[in-house]
């Protein structure tokens, strides 16, 4: 992306047309790119600093949030013409899409969580939050969403059913909560914290702390993979950490820090390392 200048932030990917989304938030655009040929195909101008981007496979149509403008913008993934704006008081973030039940999820603002209509390009719900929602999962199982607030250091639960605030959780002397993801499983949410550099697991049923280790400085995302009980750590220290389920159901590290680098040298160490 040679033209795409500052900071990206959230990535989305459409298999069926097998592309990828990015959110160039530093550039104000969304950059469109061919996973088959690995180059540009087009670049949506005029994003006033996208964050948040899903791909709506039911209706072919990206969403987009704008944390400029506080919208949520809609667009043909055919012909990347923008068809439709719902508004948010300000900094819309993170998104996340349910297809089963075809809602849209978007944080926003000094705290909230819309609830959006994507096939008719509607707000329908509206959950207020004491601080600005960062990283949120959707639980299915428990019905429930999990919601990241840093600022008001806690961790926030939302019924999927009422679509209201049940209660927080208080994360004690852990801050800058960011990064989340959910093995539901095993009924485990993990946070990933900047201060200090470290991730913790909680009951999703108790909302107890039950393991925290120390992890990659500046951590901005977290990923599961159920398939392989593998957790991923990204952050701004320049490595990415890779955890591996044990029998005791903790999560040690498994081989050595990934250094930054080349895509392939990390997509290898990434699978397999001596010693693991």
């Amino acid at each position: 992306m040679p033209e795409v200048k500052g900071r990206i932030d959230h990535l989305a990917i459409n298999l069926k047309d097998k592309q990828l989304y990015v959110a160039a938030l530093g550039n104000n655009t969304v950059e469109v790119i061919s996973l088959e040929k690995g180059t540009l195909l087009r670049s949506i101008k005029g994003v006033d600093e996208p964050q948040g981007i899903v791909y709506l496979p039911n209706q072919n149509e990206i969403a987009v949030a704008s944390g400029g403008t506080g919208d949520c913008l809609f667009y043909n993934a055919s012909t990347f013409e923008h068809i439709a704006t719902v508004h948010l008081s300000s900094d819309a973030d993170n998104i996340r899409y349910d297809s089963t039940e075809r809602k849209l999820y978007v944080g926003y603002g000094d705290g909230g969580i819309a609830l959006i209509d994507p096939v008719n390009h509607k707000q329908t719900g509206d959950v207020k939050l004491p601080a600005h929602p960062e990283s949120f999962q959707l639980d299915k199982k428990h019905n429930q969403i999990f919601v990241n607030l840093p600022d008001a250091h806690s961790i926030a639960v939302i019924s999927l059913a009422g679509f209201k605030l049940l209660t927080q959780w208080n994360i004690n002397n852990l801050r800058a909560n960011f990064p989340m993801t959910l093995d539901t499983v095993h009924n485990l949410l993990f946070a990933g914290f900047r201060h200090p550099a470290v991730f913790a697991a909680y009951d999703i049923l108790t909302g107890k702390e039950t393991y925290r280790k120390e992890i990659v400085g500046d951590m901005d995302d977290l990923f599961y993979d159920e398939a392989t009980q593998q957790l991923f750590a990204s952050g701004g220290e320049g490595y990415i950490n890779v955890l591996k389920r044990s029998t005791d159901s903790r999560y040690p590290f498994r081989g050595p820090n990934l250094t930054s680098g080349s895509f392939f040298a990390l997509l290898y160490f990434g699978r397999a390392s001596p010693g693991w």
